[in-house]
């Protein structure tokens, strides 16, 4: 029972919480990506250098079995059993993890500023303690005598800096 138990707290940890909703948030911006790079972007680029539709380029490295090439687009050639490499997909896929990759970059930058923004203001006081000069252990300022070594020292009645 004790390990079910365990398993409760571990799930409704905070961070196990962030990382489903982080996980189910990414699915959701990766296909709006997908549909950025697929439906957007690359048309346009597949216009300009000479009517390609990246999605339909690939290279035949075996003919299909079903039927010999070529192959009008790549579901025929993977309807008809041809081995294909399919450079298309994968440049759309380099350009999906770019655009996915930077809006990360920015979203943690962001994060990061708020953190800098909100971190408390480092002190800039001088420590209440100083060094021993017999034992170099720590001691506070106003003290006359080391806690370490019992040896004797001045005081410190400089006054604090802030």
């Amino acid at each position: 029972m004790s390990v079910l138990k365990e398993f409760k707290q571990f799930a409704v940890r905070g961070n196990v919480i962030d990382l489903a909703v982080g996980v189910v948030v990414g699915g959701a911006f990766s296909t709006i990506v997908k549909s950025l790079v697929d439906d957007v972007i690359m048309p346009p680029i597949g216009l300009l250098i000479g009517n390609v539709d990246f999605s339909n380029l690939f290279i035949v490295l075996k003919e299909g079995a079903k039927q010999a090439g070529p192959y009008v687009s790549l579901g025929a050639a993977k309807a008809a059993g041809a081995v294909t490499l399919n450079l298309g997909l994968f440049i759309n896929s380099v350009v999906s993890f770019i655009i996915i990759a930077f809006a990360i970059f920015m979203l943690v930058k962001g994060i990061n500023r708020l953190r800098e923004e909100h971190k408390p203001a480092a002190a800039t006081s001088e420590p209440d303690t100083r060094p021993c000069p017999y034992c170099l252990s720590n001691i506070p300022r106003k003290a006359s005598r080391c806690p370490c070594c019992t040896s004797e020292v001045a005081p410190d009645t400089t006054p604090a800096r802030a």
